[in-house]
C-alpha cells in the first residue's frame, strides 16, 4: 500500500535534498580549490614566518573543512533524534562564525594598512567589528535555540530543519551588510585621497582585493536576507555557509597573491612604499 503524503512534507522533503545537494556540492569545490592552491599554499606555510595574521589564515582556511563535515553529517546521517540536530547545528554555527569572523579579520587589517596604520580608524573598526560579531551571535543562538527541529516524514530522505521560520536571523546578515559598506566606503575614500601620490603594485592589489571581497558579500548578505524572508523548510538556511565558504575562499586565495606579489617584489628589489608586515608577513618573505 502506497503511502500518502501532504504537499508540506512533500516540499520539506525536496528542501532537504536540495539543501543536501548543495552542501555536498560546495565540499566538492572546496576539496578542487584546495588541490589547485596547494603548491602555492604549502611554499607559504613553510617560507613564511609565523606571525597572528598566518595563524588567522590557518584558521579561516581550514575551519570550513570541519564546517562542510558537520553539515554533511548532519545531511546524510539518519537521525530522529532533534536534540542531536540542535546540537549538530550550533556546532556548525559556531564554525561558520569563526569562518566568516577571520575572513573579515582580513580585510578589517587590510583596511588599516591602506589607511597608513591610522589607530582612530583601527579602533573604530574594531569596536564596530566586535559589536557585529556579538549581536550576531545574539540573534543566531538566541534565534534557532527555540525553533524546533524536525526530520522528514518520508522514509528516505535524511537530514533535519527547523519547522518554523526563523526569519530574524536575517538580523545578523544586515549588521554584516553595515560592516562590509562601512569598510568598503573606507576602501574608497582612502583611494581616491592617494590615486594621483601612490604608484605601487601592492597598493593596487589591496585596493582591488578588498573592493571585488566586500562587493561579493553585500550580494551574497543580500541573497540571504530575502532566502531567510520568502523561503520556507530547508530552504532557507541554504545559502549561509555557501556565503561563508566562498567568502574564505576569497580571503585565504587573496592573502596567498598579496603573498606572493609581495614575495617578487622583494626578489626583483622592487621598493614598497606600504607597511603590510602587520597584515600578511613580515618585510621579508623569508
Amino acid at each position: 500500500m502506497q503511502a500518502e503524503y501532504s504537499a508540506n512534507n512533500i516540499a520539506a522533503a525536496r528542501s532537504l535534498q536540495v539543501y543536501t545537494y548543495l552542501y555536498t556540492s560546495m565540499a566538492t569545490f572546496w576539496i578542487y580549490d584546495y588541490a589547485c592552491s596547494l603548491h602555492q599554499e604549502w611554499t607559504f606555510l613553510l617560507l613564511s614566518r609565523w606571525s597572528k595574521v598566518k595563524s588567522l589564515y590557518v584558521i579561516a582556511r581550514y575551519v570550513p573543512f570541519l564546517l562542510l563535515a558537520g553539515h554533511l553529517y548532519m545531511n546524510f546521517i539518519p537521525n530522529e533524534n532533534s536534540d542531536k540536530c540542535q546540537l549538530l547545528n550550533n556546532i556548525c554555527s559556531c564554525f561558520s562564525m569563526i569562518s566568516v569572523s577571520c575572513s573579515e579579520c582580513f580585510f578589517v587589517l587590510r583596511t588599516y594598512a591602506l589607511w597608513n596604520h591610522n589607530k582612530i580608524v583601527l579602533v573604530t573598526m574594531a569596536a564596530t567589528f566586535l559589536a557585529v560579531v556579538v549581536a550576531s551571535v545574539g540573534f543566531a543562538f538566541g534565534t534557532t535555540a527555540t525553533a524546533p527541529w524536525t526530520t522528514s516524514a518520508i522514509p528516505g530522505i535524511t537530514g533535519c530543519y527547523q519547522s518554523s521560520a526563523v526569519v530574524q536571523l536575517f538580523i545578523p546578515f544586515l549588521l554584516l551588510i553595515g560592516l562590509e559598506f562601512g569598510l568598503m566606503s573606507l576602501t574608497l575614500v582612502r583611494a581616491i585621497q592617494s590615486w594621483r601620490t601612490t604608484n605601487n603594485t601592492i597598493y593596487a592589489v589591496l585596493v582591488k582585493h578588498n573592493i571585488f571581497y566586500y562587493a561579493c558579500g553585500l550580494f551574497f548578505s543580500g541573497v540571504n536576507v530575502l532566502t531567510l524572508l520568502l523561503f520556507h523548510y530547508g530552504y532557507q538556511a541554504m545559502f549561509q555557509d555557501f556565503q561563508f565558504i566562498v567568502l574564505a575562499i576569497l580571503a585565504t586565495r587573496m592573502h596567498l597573491h598579496l603573498w606572493h606579489t609581495d614575495r617578487q617584489a622583494h626578489a626583483s628589489g622592487a621598493l614598497v612604499f606600504i607597511p603590510l608586515s602587520d597584515i600578511s608577513f613580515a618585510s621579508s618573505p623569508t
